[in-house]
């Protein structure tokens, strides 16, 4: 039976959050795998352009330009790992603000619980009290 209480509704968002906060994380790593090979690819054409060899000095205007593209792909990727980041944050602070309000219904929850039982008890004991005492008088 699924818990319908606010805190359990809210433990649940906690988790559907933090696995938000997973996913945006995945997508950061992919990015950051994705700048770790442009950077390779132009450390490696750079090797190219820097070579003796005359068929890589033929290439030359090419290679300026592969290194232009991947410039700027790394430039694109730059930004997207920063927008990334910023979602990770917002989501990590999404999800503590929720397990905060989790914990604090629970806390309340736990109050309400104690004060029943406390009410209870003292019901019981005044119906045993007045019973005693008109067993007493009779």
């Amino acid at each position: 039976m699924a818990d319908q209480t606010r805190s359990g509704k809210l433990k649940r968002l906690v988790k559907v959050q933090r696995h938000l906060e997973h996913m945006a994380e995945n997508d950061l790593a992919t990015t950051t795998r994705a700048r770790a090979e442009v950077a390779d690819d132009i450390e490696a054409v750079v090797e190219a352009i820097g070579s003796v060899n005359s068929i890589h000095q033929l290439f030359a205007s090419l290679y300026s330009a592969q290194i232009s593209r991947l410039t700027a792909k790394d430039q694109h990727l730059q930004n997207v790992q920063k927008a990334q980041e910023q979602k990770i944050m917002r989501e990590k602070a999404k999800g503590d603000r929720l397990e905060s309000k989790a914990r604090v219904a629970r806390d309340f929850e736990d109050n309400e619980a104690q004060e029943k039982s406390i009410q209870e008890i003292l019901d019981i004991r005044m119906a045993l009290g007045v019973s005693d005492h008109e067993a007493g008088s009779s």
